[in-house]
């Protein structure tokens, strides 16, 4: 093919000859990535990201899937690990997904998820993995079937394999010390956290970090394939309301800038990022609006977006999949992402949060009252990651303070103390403004819906797409909160005001009558009952009915968005045309015992359905 600018550098004419060399010699010194047949064939700078099948069980056909595959493979994402349990809705999902994924040029491939699969079924694993295997998504790596998991150590990989009918590629997320590396082809490693080496944060001086577990595993696995993760925060919530508590944080900071930087110069052969759409323990770089069911975690995932960890890692997965080891020739328009909590840490929210002062089932150990265990290693900063391409001003303003930043070209991190009020970012060169915009998300002094929320709110300048959660995301917002002022929909943009106190003292919260501190600007609890249209419509959404437990929520969510909303439980809050409801999955279901005769009709219909929380009820 003819090229201009080789010509010119060959006649050698003028300026214009000089420019245009200098242009391919640049070009020509950027490594250039190879097609993920030929990393796949070598198992080589292969990038993955976990989706949670468990969390989409409403999703009604392949297309549910498509914004989250074109999303991923835009970033660089080779394929979705897709993590499964033994839920009746599994196989339409993976169906689903599979289709998905090879209409948008995506590869995937199962994970079990071993809190709910056995060791000792390695028959069933196998043949899970013999049924997808033929699908034109699924993952080949060495010319092999791929597979992967969430725990498992114990199971017999060769009764696996020949229940699979094939030598599966299989790089589970076994331990070291736990597990023989002699049957599997690799290893994951789930811990993309600093910990103190027990699944907590790192205390009273003991810290294992994510190199240590690095380290660890690649002794173990000598010259095996190692997967390592990549993950930006870990906070989860859940209280008493639910039967899965648990109540704690891993420091987050600057984590997944770190960690990127760290990935490019250990060049290692297969990253995990950790998650896609894990809602619930706040380390989702997916969208908030990817179709999902709320298992609870909308309390603190509710205006939350992390969209922007998504384009940081891009230029990283572009450079680590060419092989280089800095991602400035990656950076191809000024970006700035910037993330930190909505509230400070020392804020006191014992009176109103769902997990102070109230006991819940604790069985594993991970569950504890008030500030999240770990909450002391978390700073109060502002995160500002800058991708330039030539050197520039950052000035961040946080409440009352401002910092000014000279950022070099390339990828460069700092931070800012944070302060209540509005955060506002600009970037100049030669005092000329080059972007500038206020983040959505206000740091306050009031508890967001009563609770402590650790998870990290991410902005970006230029400012990203609209991301609210959807109505069945935020199903169970309410539910086990011990406010009145919380509502279940999206408000970025509605935060409390600050109160600054005569004199520019530091700011304080406004209270009502009574003490009680203000949570939200919204006031209703419960979406407006919409009467009936008429001309054939069906009930399309709904919720549990004024008075009714809050642990109908879910279940009325699901069973009026497809026109069964029996009236006393639950309630209808939107009409319209017919909605097909899941294919059934050949089970009934049955209230738990002792709940009271409301959930009959609603555990048949959801549970025949694909839907059967274990909260309400069972299969029969």
């Amino acid at each position: 093919m003819f090229s201009l600018s080789n010509a010119l550098c060959r006649l050698g004419v003028g300026w214009l000859a000089i420019a245009a060399c200098l242009s391919v010699a640049k070009a020509s010194l950027i490594p250039e990535t190879s097609p993920l047949e030929v990393r796949a064939a070598a198992g080589d700078r292969l990038v993955f990201c976990h989706f949670m099948i468990g969390i989409v069980g409403d999703r009604t056909s392949a297309s549910d899937y498509d914004d989250d595959m074109r999303r991923a493979k835009d970033a660089g994402i080779d394929a979705f690990a897709l993590n499964i349990g033994v839920d009746g809705y599994t196989d339409q999902q993976l169906g689903y997904a599979y289709d998905s994924a090879a209409k948008n040029g995506m590869k995937v491939f199962i994970s079990f998820d071993f809190n709910w699969w056995s060791p000792g079924d390695a028959g069933g694993v196998g043949r899970k993995i013999a049924q997808y295997a033929s699908k034109p998504a699924q993952l080949v790596v060495d010319g092999r079937v791929f597979a992967s998991s969430f725990a498992g150590d114990g199971l017999d990989v060769d009764a696996m394999r020949s229940a699979a009918g094939s030598n599966v590629y299989f790089v589970p997320n076994f331990h070291p010390g736990q597990s023989s590396t002699d049957k599997i082809d690799g290893a994951l490693n789930w811990m993309g956290w600093d910990s103190n080496g027990n699944n907590k944060a790192p205390s009273n001086g003991h810290t294992v970090t994510v190199a240590d577990g690095d380290n660890s595993y690649q002794s173990w696995l000598g010259t095996k394939k190692y997967m390592a993760p990549v993950s930006p925060w870990f906070f989860t919530h859940f209280g008493p309301e639910v039967s899965y508590s648990k109540n704690w944080v891993f420091p987050g900071g600057s984590l997944i800038f770190d960690r990127w930087n760290q990935v490019l110069q250990k060049r290692f052969p297969m990253l995990e990022i950790v998650t896609w759409n894990d809602y619930g323990e706040s380390h989702y770089v997916g969208p908030l609006k990817s179709p999902h069911y709320d298992d609870g975690n909308s309390k603190w995932v509710n205006d939350m977006p992390h969209d922007g960890w998504l384009d940081l890692s891009k230029p990283f997965i572009a450079a680590y999949k060419a092989g280089a080891s800095s991602i400035n020739d990656y950076i191809k328009e000024d970006k700035i992402i910037y993330w930190y909590r909505r509230t400070l840490r020392t804020l006191d929210c014992d009176s109103t949060d769902t997990t102070a002062g109230r006991p819940a089932n604790n069985n594993s150990g991970n569950y504890f009252m008030g500030r999240p265990d770990g909450w002391q290693t978390m700073d109060d900063v502002i995160y500002v990651a800058s991708f330039l391409t030539q050197p520039g001003t950052i000035t961040v303003q946080s409440g009352g303070q401002s910092k000014t930043e000279n950022a070099p070209s390339g990828a460069h991190i700092f931070t800012v103390p944070a302060g209540v009020g509005q955060q506002k970012f600009s970037l100049t060169r030669s005092g000329n403004n080059v972007l500038s915009g206020t983040s959505l998300m206000d740091i306050a002094n009031v508890c967001p819906c009563g609770i402590y929320n650790f998870n990290a709110y991410v902005g970006t300048l230029p400012s990203g797409f609209n991301d609210p959660l959807q109505p069945h995301g935020l199903a169970s917002l309410t539910v086990g909160l011990h406010v009145s002022t919380c509502e279940a929909k999206p408000s970025l943009g509605t935060n409390p005001p600050v109160t600054n106190p005569p004199g520019g003292g530091t700011p304080t919260t406004t209270t009502s009558p009574g003490g009680q501190r203000p949570t939200t600007t919204t006031s209703s609890t419960k979406p407006p009952v919409t009467s009936p249209p008429g001309g054939g419509q069906v009930c399309t959404g709904g919720t549990n009915a004024d008075g009714e437990s809050g642990n109908y929520s879910g279940l009325c969510s699901f069973s009026c968005h497809y026109g069964y909303c029996p009236p006393g439980p639950c309630k209808c809050t939107s009409y319209g045309s017919q909605i097909s409801p899941p294919p059934e999955t050949g089970y009934n279901g049955c209230p738990l015992s002792g709940e009271g005769e409301g959930y009959k009709g609603l555990c048949s219909f959801s549970c025949s359905h694909g839907y059967c929380p274990d909260t309400a009820c069972r299969r029969c």
